[in-house]
């Protein structure tokens, strides 16, 4: 398995998605007032939709640049494209982790 490993880059857009995220329920405002910041299962919930975004926008540039609309660059595209799959590839590698993370609680005996 490939380890991907987060840049300065994608780890400061991740900071600002978690400093920026509002809870989504009132579980989810208890749980942020008893602790410091939004639980996991936001900052979660957020990355993913950053990423659903990311690959939203990547999919328009495509659509609007082969269709000839004007101001549309292929450098703009490409650049959207590029973080669209590296977005997709830090989700994947989180998914990963949990997945074993999950799997090692799972295998340990009581």
């Amino acid at each position: 398995m490939d380890d991907v490993r987060l840049t300065p880059g994608m780890l400061s857009t991740l900071q600002k998605a978690l400093a920026a995220g509002a809870p989504a329920s009132a579980a989810a405002q208890a749980a942020q007032t008893a602790g410091d910041g939004p639980s996991f299962s936001d900052a979660l919930g957020d990355a993913l939709k950053s990423v659903s975004q990311a690959q939203a926008t990547s999919s328009d540039l495509q659509r609007r640049f082969q269709a000839g609309v004007e101001g549309v660059s292929l450098e703009e595209t490409m650049i959207a494209m590029q973080k669209a799959q590296v977005g997709f590839q830090a989700a994947l590698a989180v998914r990963n982790r949990l997945v074993s993370a999950y799997t090692d609680v799972m295998n340990m005996s009581v």
